[in-house]
């Protein structure tokens, strides 16, 4: 690299509950053109919450307001995308997420993802060929029955093919275990919804306990891979494909990855490890909001780490990328 001509692709995920992350491109973007870099401004997001909107623009979607349910059955409200190619994707977490508004009480056990099958079924009703879920951050525990029952309340998805976007290789009766937890599930409300599980196991056109990745959303990626034959893809590939990833680092001479926060679980699934993995020229630039002690070897991977807590650290952090140029 060298002089004015250093090209910078910029590819950061949102700092969950602070920034999104075309904010967070958008700030390294103008601290790196300050200091006379070129910017390629890749927003990312690796199937979770933020999937819909760096997909917006890439798959030419148009946000459709629809009414639905959240995991309680209480009436809601949320958009999904639609191509005129047929593509749809829906935003599990809208509906049925940790983060849906609810003013009852957030019971891990009754969760259940209805609301996010009345979605799908709704984007089937207008067009849809091909219904893309974005399975992260999800209330839910239900092994996907909820949205298969909302599927066929609706009438079914006709020819419609279904693909799950997930960042973890959990498998469906490990979900309780793994991610009832972080729900609110105590230790007894766990073994419910692992029997429960189980028992939905068996009952399912498909059994998905030995597939990898079928553990995903509480399960819904499982339900939706045996009622209907859903594709498990990579959330994190899925989106880096969709936004041309690779022809646009072929041009770039050094790499920014952000997160909200740089740890351990940052190997496993998520979207840096995904870019890092495609790279193997271009040193590597994170900007995070905080770093885990956790880190460890993971740090070598970097030329550099920057924290950066706001748009004018964002900004300083841009302009310093000068330095490696």
């Amino acid at each position: 690299m060298g002089g004015a001509a250093v090209r910078v692709l910029i590819a950061p995920d949102s700092f969950k509950g602070t920034y999104r992350a075309a904010e967070v491109a958008d700030a390294v973007a103008d601290g790196a053109e300050s200091a006379g870099l070129e910017t390629i401004r890749m927003p990312v997001a690796d199937g979770g919450d933020g999937t819909l909107e760096v997909l917006t623009g890439p798959l030419g979607l148009e946000l459709t307001e629809i009414d639905s349910v959240n995991p309680w059955r209480a009436p809601c409200s949320g958009s999904f995308g639609l191509g005129e190619d047929g593509t749809a994707v829906v935003e599990l977490a809208t509906f049925s997420g940790i983060t849906t508004p609810h003013k009852g009480f957030r019971d891990p056990m009754t969760a259940d993802t209805y609301g996010t099958g009345l979605a799908m079924a709704e984007a089937v009703r207008r067009g849809a060929t091909h219904v893309v879920v974005a399975a992260g951050g999800s209330a839910t525990t239900d092994g996907g029955l909820g949205a298969i029952a909302a599927v066929v309340d609706a009438g079914g998805l006709g020819t419609a093919t279904v693909t799950v976007l997930t960042d973890v290789t959990t498998r469906y009766t490990d979900a309780a275990r793994v991610f009832g937890p972080q729900k609110g599930a105590d230790e007894t409300t766990v073994e419910r919804l692992t029997r429960r599980l189980e028992d939905a196991a068996v009952t399912l056109p498909r059994d998905p306990r030995e597939v990898d990745g079928t553990g995903a959303a509480g399960g819904f990626a499982g339900g939706m891979w045996a009622q209907f034959g859903a594709d498990l893809r990579s959330g994190a590939d899925f989106v880096l494909d969709a936004l041309g990833f690779d022809a646009a680092l072929a041009g770039a001479d050094l790499v920014v990855v952000g997160e909200g926060r740089l740890d351990g679980q940052s190997r496993s699934g998520k979207i840096v490890s995904a870019i890092l993995a495609r790279v193997h020229a271009a040193p590597v630039v994170a900007v995070v909001g905080s770093v885990g002690d956790d880190l460890g070897d993971y740090r070598d991977r970097f030329a550099e780490i920057m924290v950066a807590t706001d748009r004018d650290a964002l900004r300083a952090a841009g302009a310093r990328l000068a330095r490696l140029g």
